[in-house]
């Protein structure tokens, strides 16, 4: 079996869920209160994102709030994925997701980092709370090049969706990258003898 290690980073304003879609995840546990992140939590789990093929995701959960944002952006760094997090019934929430993707694309150059944005907590939007449009989300998604996904740590819906999309975009641009590499170092060697 072939194995792998991942660093995803959960990004997003204080309040949007971050840590409870991974408690959703991680341990399938929905928790009416908790606490907001101090710095940066840490969690793993693993996934066969295909046969033979085993990823061991560690997620860094940071903390959203602006004075955290100094200790946070070191962990930046050697993150392959992201999660883009808004609370679909906050629109200031929604309006900081470009200052997220922006802050993290500056730091991480020239490695490119997988973005799957996420908004939270669709059980409240269904209940008439929500603040923003599949619409103004999917447009968002486009603009910074990647897929959109409704979820709610609540009633699971999604969750696991949006985890194992993440990973698995991940894994395909491993994929793409090793096959470049491949075939450069097969090309840079030259003509092989018989070619002469």
């Amino acid at each position: 079996m072939t194995h792998y290690q991942f660093r995803i980073i959960m990004l997003g304003d204080s309040t949007v869920g971050k840590s409870s879609l991974l408690k959703r995840y991680t341990e399938d546990m929905f928790l009416e209160s908790i606490n907001e992140t101090v710095g940066v939590d840490f969690y793993v789990h693993f996934l066969e994102v295909e046969p033979g093929v085993r990823v061991k995701l560690q997620f860094w959960d940071t903390a959203g709030q602006e004075r955290f944002r100094s200790v946070t952006r070191s962990y930046y760094r050697n993150s392959v994925g992201g999660l883009l997090v808004f609370d679909l019934t906050n629109q200031a929430s929604f309006d900081h997701i470009k200052e997220w993707h922006a802050e993290v694309c500056d730091r991480v150059q020239p490695h490119k980092v997988v973005f799957i944005l996420v908004g939270h907590k669709s059980d409240l939007a269904t209940e008439g709370q929500r603040a923003v449009s599949r619409a103004e989300a999917e447009t968002l998604a486009g603009q910074l090049g990647t897929l959109y996904v409704e979820a709610s740590s609540k009633t699971g819906e999604n969750v696991q969706e949006a985890f194992e999309l993440l990973a698995r975009r991940v894994y395909q641009g491993l994929l793409t990258l090793l096959e470049i590499d491949i075939y450069y170092s097969v090309s840079s060697q030259g003509p092989s003898q018989s070619e002469l």
